[in-house]
């Protein structure tokens, strides 16, 4: 390695949850609190007796080197973004600091440091110049940015019209191709398709085997396994290990599966404003045992409701030890509309003939009603799914290749080269 180039010592960040103090303001509002003040004494000293302390990150210190690719993981609300700003110098750290040695790129959510009256292009230029980068320099990257981001028919069109999926094509291509020492990537590429997702990963591959340094925060820890050689596992505001991408990762799928025997109506780490929610979750095979591959199997989720439950739309997402996404079950995609009554109840979904091949799996879960969301649990639910002669053959394909099987025959014989030939050129037609 040619040198440390990210340095950070006792890096924290706190924020008073029930309070504005400390926080900027105009110097309008000033002079019109200034008048009000008076008549807002009690309330204000309300505020200050309800408000707390909370410390997003706190006593953070390690050291990157050049060249480097590190992924940090850990679970919802443990500060990884929380660092990235810090780093980034989005947000100024309370205590502690850090000292980057290098330009440095960011892409922390979607279309941040664009100016949406701006079109494509401006914003392009915009980016580079801030990243202190000649007119020059920005023109020769701007072809294969806009390539990337496949918005060659927008560029001269004002961002404030682009869809969220070239927002983020765009700003992606932008942190991506544009001259930076250092590049932050947070969770922002879950925005864009799969495929999308799949030329970002390539993308950072052939940054890091330029020789820049990443730091990268991702759920999918698949992702971080195939592109980093180092971890940080950062959790409740602190750093709790660093070390090979392999010992943290195994670390971190344990310490999650301990969720496991937590009760749902016990988790604080969801999303939502809770009038529906979820109190337990579980993945039966048929008679209620464990699921098998090939069986029906049902997923069940227990709730309770603060209204009688309507225009429901649950989804399970469930993917595999690492975090990679298997498969997706949506009452919304398979037309299903559910209303209630009971305000506490079981939502099901039955799915025939369980593709999965056997191991551990997790599932993330939501819960909607009239299109907002009431609540979502990342691992909400650990499940195994257990082997079943499911081809009647004694085997089942290797999880090495997959984690689903499907069905399928096959068959041999002399075939007509012709007629083959015929079909393949849209002979089908005729």
């Amino acid at each position: 390695m040619a040198g440390s180039i990210i340095s950070a010592e006792g890096l924290g960040k706190r924020y008073t949850i029930g309070s504005t103090a400390g926080g900027y303001s105009r110097l309008t509002e000033e002079i019109a609190d200034g008048f009000t003040r008076l008549f807002r004494r009690d309330r204000a000293l309300r505020v200050e007796a309800t408000a707390r302390e909370l410390w997003a990150l706190r006593d953070v210190s390690f050291e990157i080197d050049e060249g480097e690719i590190v992924g940090v993981v850990g679970r919802n609300g443990a500060g990884k973004t929380t660092l990235l700003k810090l780093l980034s110098r989005i947000t100024a750290p309370t205590e502690g600091r850090a000292e980057l040695r290098g330009r440095v790129g960011s892409l922390l959510e979607v279309g941040t440091g664009f100016h949406p009256e701006l079109t494509g292009r401006e914003n392009v230029f915009l980016n580079g110049a801030i990243l202190g980068m000649s007119r020059n320099e920005i023109r020769s990257k701007f072809d294969d940015i806009v390539d990337f981001a496949e918005v060659s028919q927008f560029v001269d069109t004002p961002v404030k019209r682009y869809s969220s999926g070239m927002y983020v094509r765009l700003a992606f291509a932008v942190a991506a191709y544009l001259e930076t020492e250092i590049l932050f990537v947070d969770e922002v590429l879950s925005v864009g398709d799969q495929a999308f997702q799949q030329r970002c990963i390539g993308r950072i591959g052939e940054i890091a085997r330029g020789g820049r340094t990443i730091i990268y925060v991702s759920h999918n820890l698949a992702s971080v396994s195939s592109l980093c050689t180092r971890a940080l596992l950062v959790d409740g505001g602190r750093l709790l290990k660093d070390g090979t991408t392999d010992e943290i990762l195994d670390y971190y799928v344990s310490s999650i599966q301990t969720l496991a025997g937590e009760t749902l109506d016990h988790r604080e780490d969801r999303q939502g404003d809770g009038r529906l929610r979820l109190v337990w979750a579980d993945v039966l095979g048929p008679g209620g045992g464990p699921p098998r591959s090939g069986d029906d199997s049902l997923v069940r989720l227990g709730y309770r409701a603060q209204e009688p439950p309507r225009k429901v739309m649950a989804t399970v997402a469930v993917e595999g030890a690492l975090g990679e996404p298997v498969f997706f079950c949506s009452s919304e995609v398979s037309g299903h509309e559910l209303d209630g009554d009971a305000l506490e109840g079981e939502i099901s979904c039955s799915i025939p003939s369980l593709p999965l091949l056997p191991g551990r799996y997790t599932a993330n879960v939501a819960l909607r009603m009239n299109g907002v969301l009431t609540d979502w649990i990342q691992n909400a639910i650990f499940f195994d799914v257990f082997e079943s002669d499911v081809f009647g053959t004694g085997r089942l394909p290797p999880t090495s290749h997959g984690r689903i099987f499907v069905e399928h025959s096959w068959d041999i014989g002399s075939g007509d080269t012709e007629e083959l030939i015929r079909l393949r050129s849209g002979g089908l037609a005729d």
